[in-house]
């Protein structure tokens, strides 16, 4: 399989805190330099799903981001087979006539059966390891429990006395495709908005670290797999939480999705972002702000 190069730039709706690009459109640009990688194989996302039966799905993308995305910058992406089932991809924008790497990723990729195989062109032989008849097995995945209808989901999500946050939103069909399953970006705004909403319940929200302290929402890693599909109009339970605080700079926020399947709660997606904040004014502006023990204790929902 040969690899891909594609250049693009990132979408104006991405530029949120002056012209620097959200974690999230990293994300999106992965996703797209990916799909042209399926086109240049020959393999168009839609020819296979009108001729093959085929729904493409991005069922887990891990990136890191050493360096800022800015507004105007051109990005070139480098897809290329990775090791196993996965593909590798590396973002580059050129400044000050050299390369600069914004962003490293690994994808893996799903080719879900959307209706009987008797109906569809058979499928090409170098697409045959990544065919799948659903996504996830039978019991969901990691943390997957059992449902008791007597009780409200979030007590069955939350253990008594954590200060998790919970969030239960509609699978609405904008965040569906092929009119059935919630798709992998739907989960990218899914982990960018349940931080915010966290950051914003412990009285830290972005707005107000703005106003107050110039401290600019830094993200520098993000991982976001799906382990089963989500239908369109299910009510997916999310929950958020500070997972871990690093060196005094850096919080890992986890993230699970859920449904209500049967007598089962199913977990159908995880995600996870590695947020800090960078100095916005002053002599050190650029650099990444200490957290201070007050700001620690509201981030894990603790005494300090």
């Amino acid at each position: 399989m040969t690899p891909t190069v594609v250049a693009g730039r990132p979408r104006f709706e991405g530029a949120n805190i002056r012209t620097w690009i959200g974690f999230k459109h990293f994300m999106y640009l992965v996703e797209e330099a990916v799909l042209q990688w399926l086109r240049d194989q020959g393999h168009p996302p839609g020819q296979l799903f009108h001729r093959h039966g085929l729904g493409v799905e991005i069922v887990d993308c891990s990136v890191q981001l050493p360096a800022v995305l800015d507004l105007d910058d051109e990005v070139v992406a480098h897809v290329d087979r990775g090791r196993g089932d996965r593909l590798d991809v590396t973002l580059r924008v050129r400044r000050d006539d050299r390369d600069v790497t914004v962003a490293r990723g690994s994808v893996r990729l799903a080719l879900v059966r959307e209706r009987a195989a008797e109906e569809a062109a058979p499928v090409p032989p170098d697409l045959a390891p990544w065919v799948v008849d659903d996504l996830g097995g039978p019991a969901g995945g990691p943390g997957s429990r059992p449902y008791d209808p007597r009780r409200q989901v979030r007590d069955q999500l939350v253990d008594p006395g954590s200060p998790a946050l919970y969030w239960p939103w509609r699978a609405r069909y904008y965040y569906c495709h092929y009119s059935d399953r919630v798709q992998h970006s739907a989960y990218v705004r899914c982990v960018e908005s349940a931080v915010d909403r966290l950051l914003e319940a412990r009285g830290i929200s972005v707005g107000r670290l703005l106003a107050e302290r110039a401290w600019i929402p830094v993200v520098s890693r993000a991982r976001v797999r799906i382990h089963q599909a989500a239908h369109m109009e299910e009510t997916v339970h999310t929950v958020v939480d500070v997972d871990s605080v690093l060196r005094a700079q850096l919080f890992e926020v986890a993230l699970s999705c859920h449904v209500v399947r049967d007598d089962r709660l199913v977990t159908v997606a995880e995600g996870r972002v590695l947020h800090g904040y960078a100095l916005g004014r002053g002599d050190r502006a650029g650099e990444v702000a200490q957290l201070d023990p007050d700001i620690v204790a509201t981030l894990t929902g603790g005494a300090r």
